[in-house]
């Protein structure tokens, strides 16, 4: 009886050590799981510490994101369409933009040397890189939201497209820094910007040339969703006016379609101390009307 007694009782703590083992490796597993959702949500929330690893990624991150939070200017210019046989297509250009606490406004309006017709645009992007669109376009009165299936047409016709207006790339979450490289006869960071499919976006990527002694971009490809096809820009003139640098001249490019168009900025201010009012799309609608 005792011997029997004891091969239960044996019985009983060798089945009790199995549960005790299983519902270990069951808490273990549940706080690995709980560890990694709580790396994602960091990493979601401070994307910045992704990048603490590489120092050079943090200071181009930085200086793009800095630059552009400083922006403040009014500029004029042109708009120019150069086809493959030469023939140039210009328009009046003029902008201004501002930085705000939520963000960036960008207001551009684009006339026709002949026809006068007018295309306004107000591009707002907030400090996470989320970009709207409103629009007020030739034979339009009012201004009205610019449906995210259109953000990638041709703007006046050119290789610049409405997206093209903004920066947002370097306030995407997914950031790459790639080898550097040279361009021309300058040292460039070379940035990796993916969109992801949180961002909307017509590029998948953008790929950035930043001079690593003034952090400002001198050469850009951006790549389409879904086609590949690219897109490449090159920065010319490269200023420094108030301390922002800036370019003189954006060339665009698309792959596989002869000629290019040219950005070009004659004149303005790089400190216009820029109010919200002086962003109405609206009241720059109204007053182009009374012009007439």
């Amino acid at each position: 009886m005792t011997s029997l007694r004891r091969v239960v009782m044996l019985s009983r703590s060798l089945k009790f050590g199995r549960y005790r083992e299983a519902n270990w490796a069951n808490c273990a597993f549940g706080t690995m799981q709980a560890s990694i959702a709580l790396l994602v949500l960091l990493s979601l929330v401070h994307p910045s510490r992704a990048c603490a690893a590489n120092p050079d990624l943090e200071t181009v991150l930085t200086g793009s994101r800095q630059r552009i939070e400083k922006l403040d200017y009014r500029a004029t210019g042109r708009l120019t369409r150069v086809e493959g046989d030469g023939k140039r297509t210009s328009y009046k250009f003029v902008a201004k933009a501002h930085w705000f606490p939520d963000g960036l406004r960008l207001l551009c309006e684009i006339t026709g040397s002949g026809s006068g017709e007018k295309t306004s645009l107000l591009l707002q992007m907030s400090v996470s890189g989320r970009v709207t669109i409103e629009a007020v376009l030739p034979g339009e009165k009012t201004a009205r939201v610019l449906p995210f299936e259109h953000w990638n047409d041709p703007l006046v016709g050119t290789d610049f497209s409405y997206e093209d207006m903004v920066e947002n790339q370097f306030f995407w979450m997914n950031q790459e820094l790639l080898p550097p490289e040279k361009y021309g006869a300058r040292d460039c960071f070379v940035l990796k910007s993916k969109s992801g499919s949180q961002v909307r976006s017509y590029y998948d990527s953008v790929t950035s040339w930043i001079d690593r002694g003034i952090l400002f971009p001198v050469h850009v490809v951006k790549t389409l969703r879904g086609t590949g096809q690219q897109k490449e820009f090159i920065y010319y003139g490269l200023r420094q006016i108030g301390g922002v640098w800036s370019a003189t001249q954006v060339e665009a490019k698309l792959q596989g379609k002869p000629g290019s168009s040219i950005l070009a900025i004659d004149g303005g201010s790089g400190k216009a101390n820029l109010k919200r009012q002086d962003f109405d799309i609206s009241q720059s609608s109204a007053q182009a009307e009374k012009a007439k």
